[in-house]
């Protein structure tokens, strides 16, 4: 049995168009809207799928995701500012205690630092070629 492939992760947000923007800035694409509630971003092959769940007039709430979504990108720093001046937060990593925004080298080898979209769901931005994919991964 071949493999499964993970090709779509949906982020919940509250406003389809801050996100559309945030994203675009953040990852440096446009994306493509897919309808009135839904934006995707192409990363890699992985569609990254913003969704305002309250068009649908039942009063849902977007719940922020459980843990990080995590990005492989080129040049941190960049994106670090990119998430500021579109709107997010900087974090502090939680379990290694460096301040908001810090790019630091975890103990798995991954440059990174953390934060928070502007509906506080929670990212994390690795250095592309420092990416922990497993014992056997790298």
């Amino acid at each position: 049995m071949a493999v499964p492939q993970l090709f779509r992760i949906v982020v919940q947000v509250a406003d389809i168009e801050l996100a559309a923007s945030f994203y675009a800035r953040v990852l440096g694409v446009v994306g493509e809207r897919v309808s009135a509630g839904r934006h995707y971003f192409d990363c890699g092959g992985t569609i990254l799928a913003c969704l305002d769940p309250t068009g649908a007039g039942d009063g849902a709430r977007p719940a922020p995701l459980p843990d990080h979504l995590y990005l492989a990108v080129e040049d941190l720093e960049l994106v670090r500012a990119a998430v500021v001046s579109a709107g997010g937060t900087l974090a502090a990593g939680e379990v290694h205690g460096d301040p908001a925004g810090t790019v630091a080298r975890r103990p798995w080898g991954e440059e990174s630092f953390y934060a928070l979209d502007p509906f506080d769901n929670p990212l994390c931005f690795v250095r592309r070629g420092t990416e922990f994919r497993g014992r056997g991964g790298r």
